[in-house]
């Protein structure tokens, strides 16, 4: 009887504990939401129709590619366009299929200061296939419209894009067409979920998914730490929303589907870069169902078009959560249709919906603080210097030839540059809506030289008290008495 009363006063804590924190964060993304659209710093659909113009996809095969076929028209549009792309490999499958990249932009071959780097990764599960078509349908249509279409070209003029449209190619061969929401191809080779892979967050959050490695997962790492990457998305089918950091949590539960509201330093950030993709999205943005066939609507889904990741589920050893913590990359995952194999005949429409999505993201890359690096003395790039906007959100770090990116909002910032070899400085900038991007560099003076009065300004001290804590007491009381509660239960 005890043990029954303890089990119900248990799931009362769950159910109060997800409840509170799903209030607090969906009232945190209205606010930001209406700041942002009275910042008119959102862009709709509608206006995406008119900003990009008249551009041709008719020619597009709305079709699927198995890996030759894949292969065979990677090669075609590299072959076609060798002045706007360049094809390489960033490593292989456990069944050594190559994971294929194809970088399409005016300066395809090498990085280019000046020029920000972004991803597209898709088919991560092999099952969910529409982002891997999408980024060959994007290909084609980036590198046929570039002479023609005025905002196509200043987007391969001005940015690198590196798309890979099968992380998972292995379990794509498995899956099967008209697959509306099974997991037959979900993993890999060794039938492995790779978005639960990476590295996690928390040292005791190891699972089976994450005790090994992938040769993918290796893969994607290495290629992503080889190139500075500044943004990126996450392509992954099964529903209609944009997820964001974190996806992890650092009090996990034996409940599977247990949540818990778990924002990023830069949530802020990443709720803008959320919301501008469902609402160049033409129906993602709208609240309610996520799926147009209410048979695939899964009960406990967020009914609007962003969610954070782990209030929705909390998953260790995503790639979105790795990339944020490890690199300079920031990156969302998009669930873009409900279908995760979709037939052939509904390839156009779910194309259509996401198109303007797809080219709206990719130039939010340059909504950005960035600059060059140097010493003063000898104007040598200073590599490994950190650049932080606030006293908390994600620092990224300087990389070659001194070169920095950081993705920011509308708003005024406290700059600081930091190396352990030089003087640290301190710049302010202010971000306008005409004003969207800056550039700022930065002249460090080495430890023990003559100090520049530039480097002379002071650096504003953090204010040491704590932010109060906005959440009912109840919600403290809850998470004290969450793990004594499971113990008498579980153990």
């Amino acid at each position: 009887m005890i043990k029954q009363l303890l089990f119900f006063l248990l799931l009362v804590s769950y159910s109060t504990a997800f409840t509170l924190g799903q209030e607090r964060s969906i009232e945190v993304e209205k606010q930001l939401i209406n700041q942002f659209v009275g910042q008119q710093d959102i862009t709709t659909y509608e206006q995406l129709i008119s900003d990009l113009g008249s551009f041709d996809d008719s020619f597009v095969n709305f079709k699927h590619f198995n890996y030759e076929e894949l292969v065979r028209k990677l090669k075609e549009l590299n072959a076609a366009f060798p002045n706007l792309t360049s094809l390489y490999t960033a490593g292989q499958s456990l069944e050594e299929r190559e994971l294929y990249v194809l970088t399409v932009s005016a300066f395809p071959h090498a990085h280019q200061k000046g020029i920000p780097e972004f991803k597209y990764v898709a088919n991560m599960h092999g099952n969910e296939v529409s982002g891997r078509v999408f980024l060959v349908y994007l290909a084609e249509v980036l590198l046929k419209n570039y002479a023609t279409n005025p905002y196509i070209r200043k987007m391969l003029d001005t940015t690198r894009i590196h798309l890979m449209p099968t992380m998972n190619p292995d379990g794509y061969e498995r899956a099967i067409e008209g697959d509306d929401s099974g997991v037959r191809g979900r993993g890999n080779a060794a039938m492995l979920d790779l978005n639960r892979n990476f590295p996690p967050r928390f040292p005791g959050s190891v699972t089976q998914d994450n005790a090994k490695t992938q040769p993918e997962t290796a893969a994607v790492m290495r290629w992503t730490k080889s190139i500075p990457f500044v943004l990126s998305a996450n392509l992954h089918g099964g529903t209609a929303i944009v997820n964001y950091p974190f996806d992890d949590a650092p009090i996990r539960k034996r409940m599977r589907r247990y949540s818990q509201y778990s924002p990023a330093p830069d949530n802020e950030l990443f709720v803008r870069l959320a919301y501008s993709y469902a609402r160049a999205h033409k129906r993602m943005w709208k609240p309610g169902p996520r799926c147009l066939n209410p048979l695939l609507e899964l009960t406990g889904d967020p009914q609007s078009g962003i969610v954070n990741g782990a209030e929705w589920y909390i998953v260790s050893g995503g790639m979105q959560d790795w990339n944020y913590v490890n690199t300079n990359c920031m990156e969302l995952t998009v669930e873009i249709n409900c279908v995760k194999f979709p037939p052939k005949s509904r390839l156009k429409m779910l194309w259509d919906e996401n198109k303007y999505a797809l080219f709206h993201y990719i130039m939010q890359i340059h909504n950005a603080i960035h600059g060059v690096v140097y010493d003063s003395a000898t104007r040598a790039p200073i590599v490994g210097a950190t650049i932080g906007i606030d006293t908390k959100s994600k620092i990224v770090t300087s990389f070659d030839q001194g070169e920095y990116w950081r993705l920011v909002n509308i708003g005024n910032y406290t700059v600081t540059v930091d190396h352990p070899d030089y003087v640290s400085q301190t710049r302010e900038v202010v971000i306008t809506r005409d004003r969207r991007s800056a550039v700022l560099d930065f002249s460090l003076t080495r430890v023990g030289d003559p100090v520049p009065k530039l480097n002379r300004a002071p650096v504003p001290v953090p204010d040491p008290t704590p932010e109060p804590d906005s959440a009912p007491a109840f919600s403290l009381l809850t998470l004290l008495l969450l793990p004594l509660l499971t113990l008498l239960i579980f153990h």
